[in-house]
């Protein structure tokens, strides 16, 4: 671990952008299995993860879930695109790109929005993405169907 990335009394907090910068762009390896294990001494024990698809409270629920989408992707790459932290509010925009099993690659756009406690540790993420949209894009023909049904029925 980075000395730069951990306080003086060895408590792991969020101080800067660069740190959330750093820590996620060594979330997602550039070859094998994602390891969030260096990540997760950031997050309070009492933790709220939501997406599009789940609502999770509780660094075990949070772990499982690091591991679940670890163990379904042969891949997985983190680009942070931008990052800037205001008070105990951090936004995060992101392109993440994820070879399932016998799929091709699929790159997701997104971004999440941190929260920090009074200990500079993450106490809220909330992660914003087209999960569908992003996915069906890379399937040859379906992306195309997939996009007309949207217009038409979202405008």
């Amino acid at each position: 671990m980075d000395n730069n990335l951990v306080s003086n009394t060895d408590i792991f907090t969020i101080k800067t952008v660069d740190q959330i910068k750093e820590l996620w762009s060594k979330t997602y390896n550039n070859s094998g299995k994602p390891d969030w294990s260096h990540i997760i001494p950031y997050y309070a024990n009492d933790v709220e993860f939501k997406d599009s698809i789940q609502y999770i409270k509780g660094i075990e629920d949070f772990t499982a879930m690091t591991e679940r989408l670890s163990t379904r992707s042969n891949d997985l790459k983190m680009r942070v695109v931008n990052a800037t932290k205001e008070g105990d509010i951090i936004f995060v925009e992101w392109e993440m790109t994820i070879i399932f099993k016998k799929r091709p690659s699929s790159i997701m756009y997104g971004a999440s929005r941190l929260t920090l406690n009074e200990a500079g540790k993450i106490v809220f993420q909330r992660d914003y993405y087209d999960l569908w949209g992003d996915i069906f894009d890379n399937i040859p023909r379906f992306n195309k169907m997939y996009r007309k049904f949207m217009h038409s029925k979202f405008g």
